[in-house]
């Protein structure tokens, strides 16, 4: 960041000739060179890595002189800060960052900094792309220093960014939130069509993974779960339960051909007489031989339904169809597609509500 210093104090051991002073003037400017020869509150950032004067030909600095014996330094700075950020909350995140200034030699006893007028101000023209600038907040402060073993005065300035959501809602939320909808056109897809129900269930799964794999890229790898972690989540997890209804619903349909051809099979072999021994020509010698021989017809249709159709249907604990009062049947497969039209959305929908109420609630929260 760059950014224009000013730091003032009085030095009453000064001694300045009147003659320094053009007639009517109350300050003078000198070289910048003559500030290493003054005292200096020898200011620091505390968490700062670079920081250096802006120079093109020179330095970019100025003292001025002022006849009270105040000193006013001003420089042009560029200075890379430190700054821990958090991303529980991406993308909806709002960043922290303070600059601390400090003396590196004089304590609380011998020196206390304070923030002359409004402290610090931002350019009118300065623009982020991805976040918005909040108020500063100021703060003077004591604080004790290990490093140098004594209270130090210490000034600190916090800048809030607040990440702007709307590039994140055109290029994730809702393409990934289109992708689970398009899921759900499998739904209406009937059996017959297996090639276009896998393909398109595959095709949306892929589709997030690569989505959120590009996303990930773009933050630094943490430890934590963030709030753009759970959406990813959610997404695939509804594609991916899609894709298991799917193969559900082919079990049961494959059951359910199985359990209609037995039962045609059974239906078909009921339905004709059989012989049970063999047929005697002539006379019968004795009534145990007749017996033995006469016809064995099959019980009514009701008795046969209920002697020997009464597992018909059924998978162990599983219906695969049955029969309405109306007389019209149920077949289990058609029933789950069905279900799952209304059930996925509804889900879906209840994820998203508690999503963003706890995203947008959690926020405000903690700001």
């Amino acid at each position: 960041m760059d950014m224009f210093l000013k730091q003032e104090w009085q030095d009453a051991r000064l001694k300045i000739p009147e003659e320094m002073f053009d007639y009517g003037d109350d300050s003078i400017t000198l070289p910048s060179q003559f500030f290493e020869n003054l005292w200096q509150p020898d200011l620091y950032f505390l968490n700062s890595k670079v920081v250096e004067i802006a120079t093109l030909t020179h330095k970019f600095s100025s003292v001025t002189l002022f006849k009270n014996k105040t000193i006013r330094y001003a420089a042009r700075m560029h200075a890379i800060v430190a700054c821990q950020m958090e991303f529980q909350h991406y993308p909806m995140d709002t960043q922290v960052c303070p600059i601390a200034v400090e003396s590196f030699s004089y304590n609380n006893n011998k020196m206390i900094l304070k923030w002359s007028g409004a402290g610090v101000s931002l350019s009118p023209e300065l623009k982020l792309l991805q976040y918005n600038i909040l108020p500063l907040h100021l703060r003077e402060a004591h604080e004790y220093t290990n490093e140098k073993n004594g209270n130090f005065s210490r000034l600190v300035v916090y800048f809030r960014f607040e990440r702007q959501i709307g590039h994140h809602l055109i290029q994730t939320f809702a393409p990934s939130t289109l992708v689970v909808v398009l899921s759900w056109f499998s739904f209406w897809l009937d059996l017959d069509a297996i090639p276009a129900r896998v393909t398109l269930l595959v095709t949306c799964l892929l589709t997030l993974v690569t989505m959120f794999t590009g996303l990930r890229s773009d933050i630094p790898a943490v430890a934590y779960i963030k709030a753009l972690d759970l959406w990813m989540a959610g997404c695939m997890i509804s594609v991916f339960a899609a894709l298991g209804e799917f193969v559900i619903v082919k079990v049961l349909y494959g059951k359910y051909n199985l359990a209609k051809a037995k039962e045609a099979k059974m239906s078909a072999q009921d339905g004709c007489p059989r012989w049970t021994g063999s047929e005697m020509g002539g006379r019968e010698t004795n009534f145990k031989e007749s017996a033995l021989t006469q016809w064995v017809h099959q019980p009514p249709p009701r008795y046969v339904h209920h002697f020997r159709y009464r597992h018909m249907g059924k998978d162990r604990f599983i219906k695969l169809y049955w029969k309405t009062d109306t007389g019209k049947e149920r077949v289990m497969w058609k029933q789950v597609d069905r279900t799952c039209r209304i059930v996925f959305p509804s889900f879906f929908f209840i994820f998203c509500l508690m999503y963003w109420t706890i995203l947008v609630f959690g926020c405000r929260h903690k700001d």
